[in-house]
């Protein structure tokens, strides 16, 4: 069953859309028996997160759809903004 962003975004007021936003860059990296992947967007300057269980194909270069929220991390007593992805696809 897939998920509407649309239904998403009107449940949770957070919830934030993006629609064919180019990927810059996409790293993943194993943490445990997870693989975080990290993407920077053209025109954006906050990291965008997710986490999975398998390595997928690189998505650099590609649009992408993305439902996420804004979250603030504390790395080393500083706090980072970031943007945790909820629902990725490509566009």
């Amino acid at each position: 069953m897939k998920s509407d962003p649309d239904k998403l975004l009107l449940k949770h007021g957070l919830l934030n859309q993006l629609d064919s936003v180019k990927v810059v860059s996409h790293v993943q990296r194993e943490r445990g028996e997870w693989i975080i992947n990290t993407l920077m967007l053209e025109g954006y300057s906050v990291p965008f997160k997710y986490n999975r269980k398998e390595m997928n194909r690189s998505l650099e270069g590609g649009p992408v759809n993305l439902t996420y929220y804004p979250q603030v991390e504390e790395i080393a007593g500083m706090e980072f903004e970031s943007m945790k992805v909820v629902r990725i696809r490509r566009s």
